[in-house]
């Protein structure tokens, strides 16, 4: 007699199970683990029964994200953290090798016809602005950043900082890295009462607002993103400093005026590769000589070449079609050579990433603890799809692949820099 596609299934895992040398389990609709001996109360994935037909029909990341979405694929006994501290050492072509390749094309032919469940998940992106160096458009960012302002409260510290916090201690929590974050920006900036302050990118304005009560700053932040603008204005009119700070739902570009100091927290990922030049000749404009500029941005490792550098890995397509529209990162080289190409003095460069990863994993555990009020806010799919994104972010920080940099720059013009002889002073209690 033919297996049935529930034995076709068990046999695949079983072998995969087996190939991987997996510390978990599987676990199958009908509560069924693979291997049989393991606990029942242990590390364990959940795969459905429409899981293994789709991957043989269409392997993949997407495949496995739109699964994870729909919750026929789902870790249980456990989190996604705790899946990778237990990863399988066998993998990539090592583990291709040890694949039974008839098994696994039998087993395709004999699933193809199997119920194919649920469609790919709601909340993808359809953005016209999203082909490669093209950047983000105000519809892109619109989708990431308007989801709600309720939902970001859900995972964020107090003052909603969307951007990697600043660990003096990494047992700090969250809320004190993100203060200490703003402290260390201002501090790089060289804030001075009198100021005038420019944040491209401004998010619900926790730096401006800082910088103002803290600084004595004028502070002036942009947005596209609607939401934010309502919410920074709110929060800029609780705090009494209409007479100091404002945000603006503009684009950077049309803005006119010159500034002392210019910081970019987090946005320039939104620039497009293909912009770049466009973006540092726009900041040089509105900065005055000798101004500071703080370049906060993630970066991806350098590659021997430019054309090497753009192919992207299916991991980070995934990320820019479900979460990030038109986002591209460069590497810290070409930063640093388009700050001098474009009229910047490079004066300090600090890696933040092992920063990042905590802050990430940190937002990852607050909307893990937040499940049942992220589902009622935004549904089970987006916030299984944003709880992956958080999890794949900050375990890319930790392993290293992805990066991230402060880089301060001034405007440059002939004779002193103007500025204080050592970092000392960043550092100081």
């Amino acid at each position: 007699m033919a297996d049935s596609s529930a034995d076709t299934t068990r046999k695949v895992l079983a072998h995969i199970h087996e190939a991987l040398g997996a510390d978990f389990a599987f676990e199958l609709a009908d509560g069924t683990l693979i291997p049989s001996s393991a606990p029942h109360g242990g590390l364990r994935l959940f795969v459905s029964d429409f899981a293994l037909p789709r991957l043989l029909r269409a392997p993949g990341l997407k495949t496995l994200i739109d699964l994870y979405a729909a919750g026929d694929i789902d870790p249980r006994g456990g989190t996604i953290f705790d899946f990778a501290d237990r990863r399988p050492a066998v993998k990539g072509r090592a583990l291709f090798a040890k694949l039974d390749k008839r098994l696994l094309l039998g087993a395709a032919w004999k699933l193809f016809f199997a119920p194919r469940g649920t469609k790919s998940p709601a909340g993808v992106s359809d953005s016209k602005n999203s082909s490669a160096g093209a950047g983000s458009g105000k519809a892109d960012i619109a989708f990431h950043y308007d989801v709600s302002n309720s939902f970001y409260r859900l995972f964020l510290d107090p003052e909603m900082l969307y951007t990697c916090a600043y660990y003096r201690d990494w047992e700090n929590d969250l809320a004190t890295a993100q203060r200490d974050k703003l402290e260390m920006i201002c501090r790089k900036l060289r804030l001075k009462p009198g100021d005038r302050l420019l944040d491209i990118g401004c998010g619900w304005g926790g730096l401006i607002c800082y910088a103002a009560e803290h600084y004595g700053v004028t502070a002036l932040g942009v947005t596209l993103a609607e939401e934010q603008a309502k919410l920074a204005r709110e929060r800029i009119r609780e705090r009494g400093l209409e007479d100091r700070v404002s945000v603006e739902l503009k684009d950077y570009r049309e803005l006119d005026g010159q500034f002392d100091k210019i910081s970019s927290i987090g946005m320039f990922e939104h620039v497009g590769l293909d912009n770049h030049d466009d973006y540092y000749r726009h900041v040089r404009r509105l900065l005055k000589p000798r101004g500071l500029y703080l370049h906060h941005a993630i970066t991806r490792r350098g590659k021997k070449n430019f054309a090497k550098f753009r192919r992207k890995r299916p991991e980070y397509r995934t990320l820019v079609r479900y979460i990030f529209p038109g986002g591209e990162v460069d590497h810290i080289g070409w930063t640093l050579t388009n700050l001098e190409a474009h009229g910047f003095e490079v004066h300090d460069v600090e890696a933040w990433r092992e920063h990042y990863a905590r802050t990430t994993r940190l937002w990852a555990e607050n909307l893990m603890a937040a499940k049942d009020a992220a589902i009622a806010e935004v549904g089970e799919r987006k916030y299984r799809l944003w709880l992956a994104y958080l999890c794949g972010v900050s375990l890319g920080f930790r392993r290293g692949t992805i990066g991230i940099f402060q880089t301060v720059a001034t405007r440059r013009t002939k004779g002193p820099s103007g500025l204080p002889p050592t970092r000392e002073d960043l550092y100081r209690p």
